[in-house]
Parts: C-alpha cells; sequence; structure tokens
C-alpha cells in the first residue's frame, strides 16, 4: 500500500536543480484549504458539495490525491487521482508532442538592386534550397545612395526571384519598401507525394 503522499515544496529535477512548487499548475491535498468544494471520483462520478477537509479524507481513505482541476468554479471543482501517475502521463505526451513538433526557421536571402547575373544564382539556389527544407524565406533588397531613386530594379528583382521559386515556394507577402529595405517572403508548398509508376512486364520471348 503506497499510503497518502504529501508533495513537498520543492521537486527536484534529474539534474539536481530545484523546481518551485509554483511551476506545478494544480493546487493539491493539504494546499486546498477552501471551505467547500465540489468533488469528482476517480471514475468521474459527482461526489457532490463537501468540505475539502472531508474531500481530502475521502482521497487518502482511496490511497490518492485530491486535485483542484477547475479554480475558478463555485465552488472550485476538485478530482481524485494519482498525481504522480497523472503527471507522468502529461509529461510523455508533451516530450511526445515536441518530437513530432517541426520547427520552421525563417531564412534570409539579401541582394543588392546591382546584383550580378552570377551572383543572383548562387543566391537562388540557396533560397530554392532553404525553401525545399520546409523553412520560410525572407528575400531582401538593400538600396544604398542614389539607387533608392530605382527602386522599380529592386521589385522586379525580387518578383524575378518569386517566379523561379514557384515550383516549390508561394508568396506570403510581397515586395514591400520600408525605409531603404524592399522585401518579400515566401513559404515552401506542401509536398505532394509521387505516385509510384506500375512496373512493367517484360514481355515474354518466344522461340
Amino acid at each position: 500500500m503506497r499510503g497518502y503522499v504529501l508533495y513537498p515544496r520543492f521537486l527536484h529535477s534529474q539534474q539536481g536543480g530545484a523546481l518551485a512548487i509554483a511551476n506545478v499548475t494544480h493546487p493539491l491535498n493539504e494546499d486546498i484549504r477552501e471551505p467547500q468544494i465540489r468533488l469528482i471520483g476517480g471514475d468521474g462520478e459527482q461526489l457532490g458539495i463537501m468540505s475539502s477537509a472531508e474531500a481530502l479524507q475521502i482521497a487518502q481513505e482511496q490511497e490518492l490525491d485530491l486535485v483542484m482541476i477547475s479554480p475558478q468554479a463555485k465552488p472550485p471543482v476538485c478530482k481524485i487521482m494519482d498525481y504522480g501517475k497523472y503527471r507522468f502521463e502529461q509529461s510523455k505526451r508533451e516530450k511526445e508532442a515536441k518530437k513530432n513538433q517541426r520547427v520552421i526557421e525563417v531564412k534570409e536571402i539579401r541582394m543588392s538592386p546591382s546584383i550580378g547575373e552570377n551572383d543572383f544564382l548562387v543566391k537562388l539556389r540557396n533560397g530554392q534550397k532553404f525553401l525545399a527544407e520546409g523553412n520560410r524565406l525572407k528575400v531582401t533588397v538593400r538600396f544604398r545612395g542614389r539607387e533608392m531613386a530605382h527602386t522599380d530594379l529592386g521589385k522586379q528583382l525580387l518578383e524575378r526571384f518569386a517566379a523561379e521559386c514557384a515550383e516549390i515556394a508561394k508568396v506570403d507577402k510581397g515586395a514591400k519598401l520600408e525605409g531603404r529595405l524592399m522585401t518579400e517572403f515566401l513559404s515552401p508548398k506542401a509536398q505532394t507525394p509521387q505516385k509510384k509508376q506500375p512496373k512493367q512486364e517484360k514481355a515474354k520471348e518466344t522461340n
């Protein structure tokens, strides 16, 4: 029998660092001191309104914890559960969600309106590589000095860049001038799986 577990004021991580109990979002056990609470049993049954002391006694008799799950309700709602198991399962779900989550980065390509053709192609290949990896792309043209009189060249440059990436990317935000910078944003298109071509049977040789 595991008996009643009184949770300490501080929990310790595997690395030895202290984690304040404030990080735990649910008040539990003897930390619950409301005069009246609405109690839900471990199987989800409604056990009615009672004092927190009565509810804690019921939880102790079942060798489980009293956990406040809805502090804003009137009266607050508490549930009987194995809180250690609940936290363990919640942690597993969070880790699994992070494992399956892909972080999308915003990469940036910078150019000048007078960029040469070879340099443009190098920038283009880099941008296409970033997009193919699933990243969002910010393409920037910076104007210096008298180049501000020819912002149309920068716009043409960004439109060409977007057109060259049209097969793998879509334009999120078109060319926009802010100060001496003109930018556009591209994001990768959803990849559609290619259908497998049926294998052609080899013709049988006849003698």
